[in-house]
């Protein structure tokens, strides 16, 4: 048998390897996938126009008038944001328009009430962090000129803030059912997730939880199998989407790596 330490060093450069070959490509996989939720609720707001229209104006008696704005906001504004983050053009002005959707959608949907459903919103802002991250280059920052502590930049604590967030967003996939495989399910993912959260052996953590989500989701969450009339077809599509965007969460911090403000980043200066 080989030792421990043997087998964690293969594993590590086989991930290297991995991001050797995929790094061109790897970025533009992992926006399409972060941003498959606000893509699909988009669509979806396309499709089922009149029923949203009317949600809001039941919900709120804001008229009909209010309540098309409001859909119309909300719909075009996740589009046009996705096409933005996908065209990789004024990244951060889409990720902010996100970060307002998200807003609109906490406030008119009464999120704010709905434990799960909140955190679901607030770990989607994770993802958005880590794209934020990413589009700002040292030279081309928004924070330009402010002071840092240690050569660390607020890029890198907005590096940390995606990668805490991404356990939020990781959490609302857990089932907490009392079966064997659910339970081995939630306590392997729980432990990569805290690993990538802190920026422990971070690239292998996120790329193992990465394929063992994939698998899992394409299991679990085949919504495509189920008629579209029932309502087991919009849940699965729910979670089948949300996973999709914790996925491209992780590979943004694979393409990413963890940043200054890591346990892999401060073994090196040991």
């Amino acid at each position: 048998m080989a030792p421990r330490g043997d087998l964690m060093g293969a594993a590590e450069d086989l991930a290297d390897q991995f991001l050797r070959m995929t790094k061109r490509y790897l970025p533009h996989l992992a926006h399409l996938c972060l941003i498959s939720t606000f893509l699909e609720d988009g669509i979806r707001m396309w499709f089922q126009w009149n029923e949203q229209r009317d949600y809001i104006n039941m919900s709120w008696g804001s008229g009909t008038i209010l309540a098309t704005l409001f859909v119309l906001i909300n719909m075009s504004g996740q589009l046009v944001g996705c096409i933005l983050v996908l065209a990789r053009k004024f990244v951060p002005y889409a990720c902010f328009g996100l970060f307002g959707i998200i807003f609109m959608q906490t406030v008119a949907y009464s999120i704010l009430w709905d434990l799960k459903f909140l955190m679901r919103n607030l770990a989607l802002g994770g993802g958005l962090l880590l794209l934020l991250a990413e589009s700002r280059s040292e030279g081309k920052s928004m924070f330009a000129g402010v002071p840092t502590v240690d050569d660390i930049s607020p890029r890198q604590y907005m590096q940390l803030g995606g990668r805490l967030l991404l356990v939020l967003m990781f959490m609302t996939l857990l089932h907490f059912e009392l079966s064997a495989f659910t339970i081995f399910q939630d306590i392997f993912g729980m432990a990569l997730i805290i690993l990538v959260a802190i920026g422990f052996k971070t690239k292998l953590a996120a790329l193992t939880l990465v394929i063992w989500l994939f698998v899992i989701n394409l299991v679990q969450n085949a919504f495509w199998n189920i008629p579209t009339y029932r309502p087991l077809h919009d849940f699965l599509k729910y979670d089948f989407f949300q996973t999709m965007s914790v996925i491209g969460g992780l590979l943004l911090v694979v393409a990413l790596g963890p940043g200054g403000v890591s346990m892999d980043e401060h073994k090196k200066k040991w």
